[in-house]
């Protein structure tokens, strides 16, 4: 049986773990090794040969490593995934290995602001960057130029959960030889499957709802096996950002639930947004699985679900107004990240940065939550009291 007929759930619990090879070991063992010896000279020389389907040393491929790959890989129909030690690594690694001195990348939309602050690193190299606010197809198609070779992208967008038109971006993209990556964190692969639509590359963070526990840090990169075949022998392996197995090992733990976890997330997030969509102190709530989201029917056509992170606006925008809410919060807690089993809520506006946040389409009374496995009622009574 091929990997495509297989559902979300086997791919997750059982794809890969091979029990015969692992002596039965119905969870596979962490290979904590930094390399792999051979029997004779001649064997590591054909080892030599493929680098990428031998195992030699750690920085390349590991078995432990290697299962999750195959099972994320399958998850987001794609031929290859590799993984890194962060979603940084994992995202400059997929952006440099298509861009050299004179390109031009075109990013849309709000996206993570460390991926912001990597497109300006590297400035320096020789490599323009152009964002446009905007998510219709025209206003991203006027802003292609001769030497764009890169348009990066998430859908939803950080902070404002905007959607954009998958099939769309990617025919405009292939159209004009230019390689197109998408951060898919939010909507996981069981949500959305970007390649599908035509994209190159997949990145995600899987420290989020991946690994869905809080306690590991990486990224992972799923394409095509021609991309893959060199990003491994370049930025995967010159780079040096991989993951190590007891990550992987963490990561795998954390997929097993992933279809479960996905759904209590989902039937949660809906409750949640729909009580601060009525709520009388709130301006705009920032969700596509609501009717009310502009991009509610494109959300029907290429999203299969909907994840528990979301944002929404004070009617009072101020700082100090935000400041109250989030520290009058009980069942919240307050920091970065998000996806874990716990709820989370922060702002963007910390009280010096209005006019930047206004720059880039974020109103200043916006907060983003981040609804956990916890009671969503008690949830739910937590903000209402909060608010």
């Amino acid at each position: 049986m091929t990997n495509d007929l297989f559902s979300d759930e086997h791919i997750c619990t059982h794809l890969g773990d091979d029990y015969g090879r692992f002596h039965g070991a119905v969870v596979p063992p962490i290979y904590q090794n930094s390399l792999f010896v051979f029997d004779n000279f001649d064997r590591l020389t054909e080892a030599m040969k493929d680098e990428q389907g031998s195992y030699l040393y750690w920085r390349g491929t590991n078995p432990t490593v290697e299962i999750v790959e195959k099972k994320l890989a399958a998850l987001e129909k794609g031929e290859k995934c590799k993984l890194f030690a962060s979603g940084m690594a994992a995202i400059s690694a997929a952006i440099l290995t298509f861009l050299q001195a004179g390109d031009h990348v075109l990013s849309v939309s709000n996206i993570y602001g460390p991926t912001t602050k990597f497109f300006t690193y590297v400035e320096k190299f020789g490599i323009s960057h152009t964002n446009t606010l905007h998510t219709d197809l025209e206003a991203i198609e006027s802003l292609i130029q001769p030497n764009t070779k890169v348009i990066y992208l998430e859908s939803p967008t950080t902070m404002s959960f905007k959607l954009v038109d998958l099939k769309a971006i990617a025919s405009i993209a292939k159209q004009r030889g230019i390689k197109t990556i998408i951060d898919n964190t939010w909507a996981t692969p069981l949500f959305q499957n970007p390649i599908a639509y035509g994209i190159d590359i997949v990145v995600h963070s899987v420290s989020k709802y991946l690994g869905g526990h809080s306690d590991l840090v990486g990224g992972a990169l799923i394409t095509s096996k021609e991309i893959m075949d060199h990003l491994f022998y370049h930025e995967y392996q010159l780079f040096g950002g991989v993951m190590p197995p007891y990550e992987a090992w963490l990561l795998m733990r954390g997929l097993r639930t992933l279809p479960l976890r996905m759904r209590a997330h989902q039937e949660s997030g809906m409750k949640m947004a729909l009580f601060l969509e009525n709520h009388p102190s709130v301006k705009k709530v920032h969700y596509p699985g609501l009717q009310s989201s502009p991009d509610y029917e494109l959300g029907r056509q290429q999203l299969k679900g909907y994840a528990g992170l979301m944002s929404f606006e004070l009617v009072n925008n101020s700082f100090e107004s935000v400041r109250q809410v989030l520290n009058s919060l009980k069942l919240y807690q307050i920091g970065v990240s998000w996806g874990g089993f716990e709820s989370l809520a922060i702002s963007p506006n910390y009280g010096y940065n209005t006019e930047q946040l206004v720059e880039s389409g974020i109103d200043p009374g916006l907060i983003r939550i981040s609804v956990g496995l916890e009671n969503i009622d008690e949830l739910i009574a937590d903000m209402n009291a909060a608010l």
